[in-house]
């Protein structure tokens, strides 16, 4: 017998850490290797952490919630032979180059001052940044524990459980002094946006900001203080659509077993469009546009306290009745929790069922780094004006579209959602085959 530990792995080339998120073990329980022992979460993605080892898990260490940097023992295994074997590594889908890539041609600037405690010391990871400003820490003040200097969250959580906060440091013959003017007014760390005390009145409920939420909120600020959005609506008449689905609906879930839904024609025609409109399938990369081959659907999908945007991929090859089954499991699996992080990356164009909560008119927020969201909105019954001068009730559908100007004009965003109007609107049992 050994023990044996499972320490927090690299979740990607920018990652410093990671929070348990939920424990799928407990001490006591028997595991094989490559057995998911946890759920982590960072700002960039979520994976499960994979067993090194077959055996018995001794003692969980890092609790649910804590936040630890990579490499960290985070639990204990004892195995049942006696050698030790390399650790997997829990590896999410590729990162898009996009957001670490600097502009073609560009070189980072070379520093004559001598690099503090190795090239980590200046770079801190979202937890470090949010704790220090909001309890107003230089982090230029503080000394890093962490691999290569690197500030830990535990260096800062140390510091406000002592109340005192660092002295500043002296400045070195290396070091350039600051201008007068910065000497005579220092800036101060100011809390983070939305980070202001808040009154807590008895009777008020405060609730942990999980990873998974923190992790919506920071994709969520990126989108809006980075691209430009612009919005903009169509009304569709799905009469015949609505007609066609439900004369199908009882003998299709008969048949294939799930339910044959409205969205899955709203998501193929979407996919439809955006092979004639491959613009609208791109994404900006500050030097350039990368328009994607792949018609990978975005979905979201909600849960009670958090949102999950599952992918659909290759949505454009697919039929309904693919589309639908897609939708169907992929729903099922972000409910049951066993939603993994490889089937959230890779989307290309981000379709969401807000029609779903009875909305009629609603502006998305981009799911970056994509440049356009799509809110397919609720069907409703209206009374409509023909082309013959009568009245009638028809089936209408607004389709709100959010987009990135800096990658996408009026002129095609207009266009495309003209197309995926006339799509939908000549969905009959005439023209469209559900297989």
């Amino acid at each position: 017998m050994a023990i044996e530990s499972i320490k927090m792995p690299q979740l990607g080339e920018s990652v410093t850490e990671g929070t348990i998120e939920k424990w799928l073990v407990k001490p006591g329980d028997h595991v094989e290797k490559y057995d998911s022992l946890a759920e982590v979460n960072t700002d960039k993605v979520t994976a499960e952490v994979p067993s090194s080892f077959t055996g018995t898990i001794k003692e969980i260490i890092v609790q649910e919630g804590q936040t630890v940097a990579v490499g960290e023992v985070v639990c204990t295994i004892e195995t049942e032979g006696g050698g030790s074997e390399a650790q997997p590594e829990a590896v999410p889908a590729k990162e898009e180059p996009a957001n670490e890539m600097p502009a073609e041609g560009s070189q980072k600037p070379k520093s004559p001052i001598k690099k503090e405690k190795g090239a980590a010391a200046g770079r801190y990871s979202p937890a470090v940044l949010r704790l220090s400003q909001d309890h107003d820490i230089n982090l230029s003040d503080v000394d890093g524990s962490g691999r290569d200097g690197r500030i830990t969250r535990k260096d800062i959580q140390a510091i406000i459980d002592s109340g005192q906060k660092p002295q500043p440091k002296s400045v070195t013959a290396e070091t350039p002094a600051q201008p007068e003017v910065q000497q005579s007014a220092p800036v101060q760390a100011q809390p983070a946006q939305g980070a202001a005390n808040v009154p807590v009145a008895p009777g008020d409920i405060e609730i942990p900001v999980t990873g998974v939420r923190r992790a919506i909120a920071n994709n969520m600020l990126k989108s809006k203080h980075e691209a430009p959005h612009a919005w903009t609506m169509i009304e569709v008449d799905v009469t015949e659509m609505v007609k066609y689905r439900d004369s199908l609906k009882k003998d299709f879930k008969q048949k294939e077993g799930f339910n044959l839904t409205y969205f899955a024609f709203f998501v193929k025609a979407v996919s439809q469009a955006l092979k004639e409109f491959p613009m609208m399938n791109s994404m900006w990369a500050g030097d350039k546009i990368v328009q994607k081959k792949d018609i990978n659907i975005s979905i979201a999908v909600a849960t009670e306290d958090a949102l999950y945007v599952p992918v659909i991929p290759q949505a454009d090859e697919k039929t309904i009745k693919g589309i639908g089954r897609e939708i169907t499991e992929l729903a099922g699996k972000v409910r049951s929790g066993k939603l993994k992080s490889s089937e959230m990356q890779g989307g290309t164009f981000t379709v969401n069922n807000t029609g779903s909560f009875g909305s009629v008119q609603s502006m998305g927020i981009i799911n970056h780094p994509q440049a356009a969201i799509l809110q397919v909105e609720s069907i409703v019954k209206r009374p409509v004006v023909m082309d013959n001068g009568m009245i009638a009730v028809r089936d209408m559908v607004n389709l709100c579209l959010s987009l990135d100007h800096r990658v996408l004009d009026g002129l095609v965003a207009g266009n495309f959602l003209a197309r995926v109007k006339e799509i939908l609107e000549n969905v009959s049992s005439d023209t469209t085959s559900v297989y």
